[in-house]
């Protein structure tokens, strides 16, 4: 004769995976330029180019693409510090245009320049804790052609 099991498996995440991967020490470590695993070997081989793998645990990041979202969020968080500055400067004490220019452009374009490393890399780190893939150009396509 046979015995039944009647326990019931419950799925989640952490059922479902072998590695438990924390999205919060992932960001911080890909802010820091780390890798969002292991926290020891370097995220970037180039100023935004991801490597091909950690150098000290061998993480594979090929598959992870940032694109243009960090781009994005840098726009988003250097306008939220510049524009604020602009009303406040411009309504207290007026200073000529090419005054402000000359102090707004330089400072939004080493913002900008300073944030987009460590805002792509928290976004790898992201992908990477939560299993995100880019697009694999070697996948089959579901939409066949004629």
């Amino acid at each position: 004769m046979e015995t039944v099991n009647t326990a019931t498996k419950v799925w989640t995440r952490d059922s479902a995976s072998a590695e438990k991967r924390d999205v919060w020490t992932a960001l911080k470590r890909g802010l820091r330029g780390r890798c969002p695993r292991c926290g020891e070997g370097k995220l970037f081989r180039a100023f935004l180019k991801v490597d091909d793998h950690c150098s000290v645990c061998g993480q594979d990041f090929t598959p992870h693409r940032a694109d243009d979202l960090p781009a994005y969020l840098v726009i988003v968080i250097v306008g939220h510090i510049v524009v604020p500055m602009i009303l406040w400067i411009e309504t207290d004490y007026s200073p000529s245009v090419p005054l402000q220019l000359s102090i707004y452009l330089p400072l939004t374009l080493i913002l900008s320049l300073l944030l987009l490393q460590p805002v792509k890399g928290a976004v790898v780190g992201v992908q990477w804790a939560l299993r995100m893939h880019g697009f694999d150009e070697n996948a089959p396509s579901e939409i066949s052609p004629g």
